[in-house]
């Protein structure tokens, strides 16, 4: 059984957990999560087989296979390499933070020098296999259109600029490149981030991002093209009831990952 270490017990943290727990992610039991103070889960510990921890030294002491950051790009800057370095695999949620190329090369580094993996699941997205396939070959374009309902936006740079309350048509918030996009939107548009590191590259993914009051689910839409031929492709995410920037199939996307650990059979990585 693989011992699982989650940064994290937000919305997906929580999910993730909760599946694990659920047998739904294979051969695998999560050991502990890092939160920020434990005294805020006395409750949901007394009820679960793992421990809530706020101290980091014990956290990456407690000899995990795989460390899940659930926690934003703050949180992979801050604990990366320190997982890498306990053991682990890392994989990471936020990988918008990868828009830092100087956080990349030291994690990819770490994990070369510990023999670990950093692991990027497909979260929000889909396609990368497809994409990171046609990236071995000349690849000419590569452009994501973001689209989620205003309600996904509040709390982000959008709800400064435009009344999202009072939008009756789709407002385009951005348009430029993968880099920039990620580092806009760290809670929103990790997707952008995702697309670039299997593609071509930050600086070369255009990206355009809207707030959309006609639609009710968070919408990607990708296409690409280049010696493989092209792709166009539209995922449709149900966003999550206790927090609209994200959806379900995030965690989900994690435990299949972490099912994919110990499986004798595994498809579509």
């Amino acid at each position: 059984m693989i011992r699982i270490g989650i940064i994290g017990y937000g919305t997906i943290g929580e999910d993730v957990a909760e599946a694990v727990r659920a047998g739904k992610a294979g051969d695998a039991s999560v050991a502990s999560v890092l939160v920020r103070d434990k005294r805020k889960y006395v409750e949901q510990g007394r009820n679960r087989p793992f421990d809530f921890i706020d101290d980091p030294d014990t956290f990456f002491l407690r000899d995990h296979d795989v460390v899940v950051e659930c926690a934003g790009h703050e949180a992979v800057r801050m604990y990366g390499e320190a997982a890498l370095r306990s053991g682990a695999d890392l994989m990471v949620v936020s990988v918008g933070a990868f828009a830092e190329d100087g956080l990349l090369r030291r994690l990819v580094a770490k994990a070369a020098e510990a023999g670990r993996k950093i692991i990027v699941p497909s979260a929000a997205i889909g396609g990368l296999d497809r994409i990171a396939a046609g990236s071995v070959g000349p690849m000419e374009e590569v452009t994501l259109t973001t689209r989620k309902p205003p309600k996904a936006w509040y709390g982000t740079v959008i709800e400064r600029q435009v009344d999202l309350a009072g939008l009756s048509e789709p407002y385009l918030a951005f348009e430029g490149a993968a880099r920039d996009a990620a580092k806009r939107f760290p809670e929103s548009v990790n997707v952008s981030a995702a697309l670039s590191l299997a593609g071509i590259g930050f600086d070369a993914t255009k990206v355009k991002v809207f707030a959309d009051p006609t639609i009710e689910h968070n919408t990607h839409e990708i296409a690409a093209q280049g010696l493989f031929g092209r792709i166009r492709l539209e995922i449709r995410n149900t966003p999550s009831d206790r927090n609209p920037k994200t959806g379900y199939i995030v965690a989900m996307s994690v435990v299949k990952n972490i099912k994919d650990r110990t499986s004798p059979f595994v498809i579509g990585t």
